[in-house]
């Protein structure tokens, strides 16, 4: 059950001094999207084109409940706090353990474009989150996969996490909130994977950003409707994972 505090539904940011020690003591920590935007010295011209991608972004085949709301990209990279080296493209793999809707297969996406990974600020932020990642769980080289999404309400609803509360199978997972547009819903819920802590709030700002320790808490999204039937409505994130120790994939013989 969600905990019951006051403002529950608004996020509950915090300075970005506090967020190294946030994350470790919570499970969890959020960043305003002013702060990240200051955290990544990122100008407005930098922040539209590296949005810009997702206009293009193609549809994803995969989608076991029949949906046509989801659209993404994919890209995998080694990253440690001073390089980003992007690695061949491969598939994204889940075991059932962590997503029991669309885990045990191999699902390949179309790559993320090389005039994105060409853009300092995609490298700052990567170079960014493997700061935090080895503070959390000591330095080391971070095995990283990019998620490029844009949930839409084309059918009238689109779910951000289909395959419903989740943990990933990493280290750290980061959530920045690029745009909502003409939508209500996509609530962000996160809970503790070993107790009763849960909170609830909605990430409205651009630029926001969301980060979990992956082994501590357990996340999801709720489904996002447009608030006018006549124009449509989306939800534009990025999803980035760190793992120590390789890439998540099926045990080979």
């Amino acid at each position: 059950m969600l905990s019951r505090m006051p403002n529950a539904f608004k996020p509950p940011f915090v300075d970005f001094s506090q967020l190294g020690d946030t994350l470790a003591r919570e499970g969890y920590a959020l960043l305003d999207g002013p702060d990240v935007v200051d955290w990544l010295k990122a100008g407005p011209q930098e922040l539209a084109r590296l949005h810009a991608a997702w206009i293009e972004l193609p549809p994803d085949p995969h989608l076991r409940d029949g949906g046509r709301y989801r659209y993404r990209r994919h890209g995998s990279f080694v990253v440690t706090d001073t390089e980003v080296t992007a690695v061949p493209h491969r598939p994204h793999w889940q075991s059932l353990r962590y997503n029991a809707l669309h885990g045990g297969m191999e699902r390949w996406f179309e790559p993320i474009a090389q005039e994105t990974l060409d853009q300092p600020l995609w490298n700052r932020l990567l170079l960014q989150l493997a700061t935090v990642a080895s503070q959390l769980r000591g330095a080391q080289p971070w095995f990283v996969e990019a998620h490029p999404f844009r949930i839409d309400t084309t059918d009238g609803i689109g779910r951000p996490t289909p395959e419903g509360a989740h943990r990933d199978g990493v280290d750290l997972v980061a959530v920045l909130v690029l745009e909502r547009h003409a939508i209500k819903g996509g609530e962000s819920r996160i809970f503790a994977a070993d107790g009763p802590f849960g909170q609830r709030f909605t990430l409205d700002h651009p630029w926001s950003l969301m980060l979990l320790d992956d082994a501590r808490m357990i996340h999801e999204t709720t489904p996002i409707q447009p608030v006018d039937e006549e124009q449509p409505g989306w939800r534009d994130t990025l999803v980035l994972t760190y793992r120590s120790g390789g890439f998540q994939g099926p045990a080979r013989s």
